[in-house]
């Protein structure tokens, strides 16, 4: 008995020692698994900030030389053409040839005509819109330039009931709603084009449609650069977004925690 049963305890001992050694295995592929993945979050978090922090630096960057091509068009451009305006207007005082003269007053118009211009960019590069106006005041604005063209009808719905006071998100946003109405304009033909601002519980939705004639969104997906540019616009604000598109129009909807 006494061996028998120094057999049994070895075995028992045997049967513990090797299911502690399994469990100890699993425990430790679980805690690698869990590290692993932790890691990976991780690593994907300070990719993600390291994105934003270059989305900022670029949009700061754009900022001061925006600034500043619009100081140099004011100050040097502007002064330039003003004084050529001046010496027309001199030779038309002197000149005594009505042809002559004549020419040199459309000449003279064409500059005024292009300082005017180049005072309305001036101003535009130079002013700090995107951060003095609201989202929706933006969004208004550029559905204004295109009323004023009387070619095509937009409209805009604001439902938004919180205010979005980041630069980054007004700045994309607006960017997108312009590639999307010049697209929908001049590529998919449209006459209508919808736009709705909205919250939702707290994420941020936007939806901007158009009645063109639509396109292939699989060769979008992997042909358009323009689509890789919202979706990593869009990653960045830690977004996402849906596009779908046929031969009614097109859709693309936007959400962005808030």
């Amino acid at each position: 008995m006494g061996k028998d049963t120094t057999i049994i305890v070895s075995l028992i001992l045997f049967n513990v020692f090797f299911l502690a050694f399994i469990g100890g295995i699993i425990i430790f592929i679980r805690e690698y698994r869990i590290k692993k993945k932790a890691h990976a979050e991780e690593l994907e978090t300070v990719d993600i900030l390291h994105k934003q922090e270059l989305l900022k630096t670029q949009t700061e960057i754009q900022q001061e030389t925006m600034k500043y091509i619009g100081r140099e068009i004011h100050d040097n451009v502007g002064q330039k053409l003003t004084l050529s305006s001046m010496y027309l207007q001199q030779l038309t005082y002197e000149n005594k040839a009505p042809q002559i003269a004549e020419s040199i007053n459309t000449i003279t118009d064409i500059i005024n005509e292009s300082l005017n211009d180049l005072r309305h960019l001036s101003k535009s590069l130079t002013s700090d819109t995107i951060e003095n106006n609201t989202l929706s005041e933006l969004i208004e604005e550029e559905c204004i330039k295109i009323h004023d063209l009387k070619t095509h009808t937009i409209t805009f719905k604001n439902k938004l009931q919180s205010s979005v006071n980041s630069y980054q998100i007004k700045s994309i946003l607006l960017r997108i709603v312009q590639e999307f109405i010049q697209n929908s304009i001049k590529h998919a033909q449209c006459k209508n084009v919808e736009i709705v601002l909205s919250n939702l519980k707290n994420e941020l939705q936007f939806i901007l449609k158009d009645d063109g004639k639509g396109f292939d969104v699989t060769i979008i997906k992997s042909k358009g650069i323009g689509l890789r540019n919202i979706k990593k616009r869009i990653e960045i604000l830690k977004g996402s977004f849906t596009l779908q598109s046929n031969t009614n129009g097109t859709t693309l909807i936007i959400k962005i925690p808030l």
